[in-house]
């Protein structure tokens, strides 16, 4: 008998249990004997690997048990019956004490919180520079995103009579095919609106293809016009994607350290 099936065993005769009493009626009923220095905790993750509503990096996509009740920080698991309806809470596993977290959902929380300080800490920083160093920004972003024949392929072209436009990008070395830039660096209380999106298409007059940034983010009605509009290839980024783009393509940001979240792999032991 697996660890999973004794688990199972357990549950069909309980309507909920916590990982810690099921660990207790396995041993109680002699139906595994465990090798490892804590028992208990193995138990734990095989439950919350194979638990509907938990979803960290290691979690098994076969699915055993769910989430059946919360007993002050304890949770406490029942089968998962498949016929019924069950609604997957994506936020359950936040619901109670890290006590019972897996270390690879630690890490998961952590390096998430770890991103939002990040995210927040790059708008920080573009708001304290010069309006001139947004506009730089948004081209060195766009250039790490692949658009341009080369790294030298985009320029800001922002002042007092810019037109409307900030940054150019040539994808080709002749300049057949512009992409106009737009950079609004705003506070997050001051949203973009369908109007300077309207000014911005406007000043793009013979580009198709045009790319408004900001720091902030854009009304209902902005957004809006950029789906229905028929004049031109436009895409908007607000502050919270700007800041994850940012970080993935690397700009403002260098990775100091990385780590690997290894499973086991079955198969080699089958």
């Amino acid at each position: 008998m697996t660890i999973i099936e004794a688990v199972k065993n357990v549950l069909a005769d309980h309507e909920a249990m916590s990982s810690k009493e099921i660990y207790h009626k396995i041993i109680e009923k002699k139906l595994y004997q465990f090798p490892a220095k804590n028992p208990h905790a193995v138990v734990n993750g095989m439950i919350r690997r194979h638990c509907l509503e938990l979803n960290f990096p290691t979690a098994s996509p076969v699915k055993y048990f769910r989430i059946a009740s919360k007993d002050g920080r304890t949770l406490k698991y029942c089968l998962l019956d498949e016929k019924q309806n069950i609604e997957i809470r994506d936020d359950t596993s936040k619901s109670h004490s890290q006590s019972e977290w897996l270390p690879e959902e630690k890490i998961v929380d952590a390096y998430q919180e770890h991103l939002d300080e990040l995210y927040s800490s790059l708008l920080s920083s573009i708001q304290e520079q010069h309006f001139s160093f947004f506009e730089q920004v948004i081209v060195d972003l766009l250039l790490k995103m692949g658009y341009g024949y080369d790294s030298d392929s985009g320029m800001t072209v922002g002042g007092p009579h810019d037109g409307g436009i900030d940054g150019i990008i040539n994808e080709d070395k002749l300049g057949l095919d512009l992409i106009y830039l737009q950079a609004k660096r705003y506070k997050e209380s001051q949203k973009i609106g369908s109007k300077d999106l309207q000014a911005f298409v406007g000043a793009m007059k013979n580009v198709q293809k045009g790319v408004f940034i900001t720091t902030s983010s854009f009304t209902r009605d902005a957004v809006k016009f950029v789906e229905e509009q028929q004049q031109k290839n436009l895409k908007i980024i607000d502050g919270k994607l700007l800041a994850e783009l940012m970080v993935k393509y690397e700009v403002g940001v260098k990775v100091q350290q990385s780590f690997n979240i290894y499973k086991l792999d079955t198969s080699y032991f089958n």
